[in-house]
C-alpha cells in the first residue's frame, strides 16, 4: 500500500510540474522561427534543414527555457549539421542569477554583440542529467535520427537585457569527420592541435552564411 501511495504521488507531482509548464511562445514557419519578444527576430535557417520540434521547461529549476532544434541529415538520417535555437530566461524567484560569459568571446555576428564560442568533442560522452543537451539529444533520438561520432560546433550567444537575466542562444553544429581530424587530435599536444584555429575560423564563417537574424517586419 505505501508503494502504491508512492507511486501515486510522484505521478501526481509530474502531472502538476507539467501544468506549470507553458507551451513555446516562437513559432515556426518554414524553418524560419519567429519570437514576438525577448528578442522580437525572426531567425531564419537553410530550407535543408528538417525541424525537429520544439520544448520549454525550466531548466535546472532556475531558468525558463525554450528549445527549437534542426537537423541536415543523409539517407539514414545520420546528422550532418544541427541548429539548436534556445531562448532563456532566469525565474523571477531567483532575482540574484545573471549569465556570464568569457569577456574574449564577445565579437560581432551579423553586426551585433555576441558572445561566440567553438568546441568539439565525442558525441558518446553523456550529456547531464537536466541538461539543455539531454532535452535536445531526447529530441533527436525520439525522432529517429543520430549524431556522429564526433562534431564541433559554435556557440552564439546575446544577452537581451542590462541586468544579463535574459539571452537568446543558437548552436550550429557539424560532422567533425569531414575535416579529417580527430577529437584527440584537436587536443592540446595532440599532432592536429594547431589546425583547429583555421577550422574552428571556417566554422564560424559557416554558421555565418547559414543562419540570418532578421527584424519582424
Amino acid at each position: 500500500m505505501k508503494r502504491l501511495l508512492i507511486v501515486a504521488t510522484l505521478a501526481t507531482l509530474c502531472e502538476i510540474a507539467t501544468a506549470q509548464t507553458p507551451p513555446p511562445e516562437r513559432t515556426v514557419t518554414d524553418n524560419v522561427v519567429v519570437s514576438q519578444h525577448d528578442p522580437a527576430v525572426r531567425i531564419a535557417l537553410p530550407k535543408e534543414a528538417v525541424y525537429l520540434g520544439a520544448e520549454r521547461f525550466v531548466l535546472y529549476g532556475v531558468a525558463d527555457c525554450e528549445i527549437h532544434v534542426f537537423v541536415e541529415a543523409d539517407s539514414k538520417k545520420q546528422v550532418k549539421r544541427m541548429y539548436w535555437v534556445q531562448f532563456e530566461q532566469f525565474v523571477s524567484s531567483r532575482p540574484e542569477l545573471e549569465h556570464n560569459y568569457k569577456p574574449q568571446e564577445l565579437a560581432k555576428f551579423e553586426g551585433t554583440d555576441t558572445y561566440v564560442r567553438a568546441r568539439f568533442g565525442k558525441s558518446s560522452e553523456t550529456a547531464k542529467e537536466g541538461s539543455d543537451l539531454e532535452h535536445v539529444q531526447a529530441l533527436i533520438r525520439a525522432k529517429g535520427y543520430t549524431l556522429p561520432a564526433e562534431m564541433m560546433n559554435v556557440r552564439l550567444v546575446r544577452l537581451l537585457d542590462p541586468k544579463r537575466r535574459k539571452e537568446l542562444m543558437i548552436i550550429y553544429s557539424e560532422d567533425l569527420g569531414p575535416t579529417g581530424v580527430k577529437v584527440d587530435d584537436l587536443m592540446p599536444g595532440g599532432k592536429d592541435a594547431e589546425k583547429w584555429s583555421e577550422i574552428q575560423k571556417a566554422l564560424i564563417g559557416r554558421a555565418e552564411r547559414q543562419i540570418h537574424l532578421l527584424p519582424l517586419s
